[in-house]
């Protein structure tokens, strides 16, 4: 264990937190852990995972969980509207030979599997609680809760998301998440016998796709370009996400289609992202996750490049000589990469937009998923 790091905080329970709660536990550093909602709670459906989420998984030691509870296979199968297969896009085994490529799970039981482990690791876990006032000088930070406790810490990690509240503490100025111009609807459904790994449907301006989250479901996802960010009734999800793949003649999906209903699991998603210009951090303060890097779901990856920023933050600290250098060894390892997955996806999602070149989609896809291939 770093000297200098004795008992660090974390705000925020999303999966970057608590990977970064695992890996800190593992070097005996003294962990709390504060999360605003008090249910611990997770939203949304299924959440697809490249081969660079699953050797992160690895690190962890969440894997087996993931495998047993989740799907894995290999490849993503393109088709045309007509249901033709016109491509398979390669996904290397990265986590090792004996684990596939890619998976998907649904988000609340991913959730759950690093709630466990983050429990397990030892860390002090408080819900329903977040901060106050953070107040730092050279040798820490002193923090306030809405519980009416304070406590000292050797390090404040930021981590959470979107709409952070540490974010606007530390850098006030900061720009905010910027609409993309595009939705995504995501519904969990009976799997098919048929529906062995992801597949997705290239329309010229929506996408649909599927992937097994288990071996009984699967999650239908959908993207859609909508100009404005505006309010969409949740009474009329269920119509509106048939009407999306009527332009689809796919059997496949028009019997997907007909299995959406008013009780279906649907959820609707305007897709934002942000890039936090460097630096990530400071004085005692550091911040991981979507809430420096947030990204549009194009390349599957947002999940993975958090939980990456904790696995390398946690190594960065436990061989730290001197704060300011480890805080800056591990926004130099991360910047770059997250860089690439924040803007890369916001750009297939202008293509997508657009209806543009497909060349240079797939080509944007190859790239990246060959650079997510490569160690952290």
């Amino acid at each position: 264990m770093s000297s200098l790091f004795r008992r660090i905080l974390i705000i925020g329970g999303g999966f970057s937190g608590m990977a970064a709660a695992i890996e800190l536990r593992k070097q005996g550093i003294a962990v709390d852990l504060v999360e605003i909602d008090p249910g611990w709670r997770s939203y949304g459906a299924g959440i697809s995972l490249g081969g660079a989420t699953l050797r992160a998984f690895r690190q962890l030691g969440v894997l087996d969980e993931f495998l047993s509870q989740g799907s894995a296979a290999d490849g993503v199968h393109l088709c045309s509207p007509m249901g033709d297969r016109i491509g398979n896009l390669p996904t290397p085994r990265i986590a090792g030979p004996d684990v596939p490529g890619g998976g998907a799970i649904l988000r609340p039981i991913l959730a759950k599997i690093l709630a466990d482990a983050t429990r397990a690791s030892g860390a002090d876990v408080r819900l329903g609680c977040s901060f106050t006032k953070i107040h730092q000088d050279a040798e820490g930070a002193e923090v306030h809760f809405t519980d009416g406790q304070s406590r000292r810490y050797d390090l404040v990690i930021g981590a959470d998301g979107l709409y952070s509240t540490v974010r606007e503490a530390i850098f006030p100025d900061s720009e905010k998440p910027k609409y993309s111009g595009q939705a995504v609807w995501r519904a969990v459904l009976p799997r098919p016998a048929e529906v062995e790994t992801a597949t997705m449907w290239l329309g010229p301006r929506i996408k649909p796709g599927v992937n097994p989250v288990s071996k009984s479901e699967m999650y239908l996802f959908v993207t859609e370009p909508r100009p404005s960010n505006v309010h969409v009734e949740p009474s009329t999800f269920a119509s509106h996400l048939r009407g999306l793949l009527d332009d689809f003649p796919a059997p496949a999906l028009q019997r997907i289609k007909s299995q959406i209903g008013p009780d279906s699991q649907i959820v609707y998603r305007p897709l934002e992202g942000l890039l936090l210009p460097r630096p990530w951090f400071k004085g005692r303060v550091v911040l991981i996750g979507d809430t420096v890097h947030a990204t549009t779901p194009h390349l599957a990856s947002g999940a993975c490049i958090g939980i990456e920023d904790a696995l390398v933050l946690a190594e960065e600290l436990g061989r730290a000589v001197e704060v300011e250098t480890a805080l800056a060894s591990f926004e130099n390892r991360r910047w770059e990469r997250c860089r690439m997955v924040v803007e890369n996806s916001a750009r297939l999602g202008e293509i997508e937009i657009a209806g543009g070149d497909k060349e240079e989609h797939s080509r944007i896809m190859r790239e990246s998923l060959m650079t997510l291939a490569q160690a952290i």
